[in-house]
């Protein structure tokens, strides 16, 4: 698709102008369509807290790679995947748990303030330290729930 000259030929030309249609398509969309402007920029948080929070899984150097390829690092990204799922699962099992808490308790809970609430939080998750893997004795299948009305300053 290039010439001899480092320009693109006719049929590379011609590919590069189809790809600017459905661009400019999008950009056109985004300005006159609210309800596709909303979904879009929903769908971009998303995905800006999920990758937040890998950085923040991911702390060293600050979330980046500098290496360039380093034999093994596919699993390092894989193993970061997993976690990052883990957490997602984590904090979507707690904050289901803690909704119908509040709902068995009466609080005022509005339902689209409940789909508004993010999974990918990570106040609570400690990357720092020192971590036991030791299996807590869970019968009833998840921790307690923190008391919200008791007086405490340790952190969520």
């Amino acid at each position: 698709m290039l010439a001899r000259g480092r320009s693109l030929n006719g049929l590379g030309e011609a590919i590069a102008t189809y790809g600017r249609i459905a661009k400019t398509l999008h950009v056109l969309a985004l300005v006159d369509d609210e309800p596709y402007r909303r979904e879009s920029k929903g769908m971009r948080n998303l995905q800006e807290g999920r990758h937040s929070l890998a950085r923040h899984l991911f702390h060293g150097r600050r979330g980046q790679l500098y290496q360039a390829y380093r034999e093994g690092m596919e699993d390092q990204l894989g193993a970061l995947g997993l976690v990052l799922n883990c957490c997602t699962l984590w904090n979507t099992v707690y904050a289901n748990a803690a909704l119908n808490q509040l709902r068995a308790r009466g609080y005022p809970l509005r339902e689209q303030d409940a789909a508004r609430l993010s999974v990918y939080q990570r106040a609570q998750i400690e990357v720092h330290g020192h971590y036991s893997f030791h299996l807590p004795d869970l019968s009833g299948g998840r921790r307690p729930l923190r008391d919200p009305d008791a007086m405490d300053n340790t952190q969520i």
